[in-house]
């Protein structure tokens, strides 16, 4: 069974720094992506940022672009999402996704595995 677990999540202020971390079990995902999401109360999931794990491709959204880095340790299977330069638009749950197969790596649909979310609050 697969299980994703986030961490890292909290609150700080703008231009304040966050790292989360999402560590994966039960299988391994060097085929595919992982990816972050996030959602605001009353707003849809929306894409932040993609990493295929076999060569290390990254891909963000234009609202992270520049202060969020994604990155991957394949021996700890785990994936990270370095956020700097944080703004109150940024607060919001972060998912951390898998895809179990090629897919658009920028809407949720494309993802099989979520974790369970964790809040990120940034103060102004």
């Amino acid at each position: 069974q697969v299980q994703l677990v986030e961490s890292g999540g909290g609150l700080v202020q703008a231009g304040g720094s966050l790292r989360l971390s999402c560590a994966a079990s039960g299988r391994t995902f060097s085929n595919y992506a992982m990816g972050w999401f996030r959602q605001a109360p009353g707003k849809e999931r929306e894409f932040v940022a993609a990493i295929r794990w076999a060569n290390g491709w990254t891909y963000y959204s234009d609202s992270v672009k520049g202060r969020f880095t994604i990155s991957r340790d394949n021996a700890k299977n785990t994936m990270y999402l370095h956020m700097n330069s944080l703004k109150p638009e940024d607060t919001a749950v972060y998912y951390c996704a898998a895809q179990n197969s090629i897919a658009v790596l920028t809407t949720p649909h494309g993802y099989a595995y979520w974790g369970q979310g964790t809040q990120v609050t940034v103060s102004s």
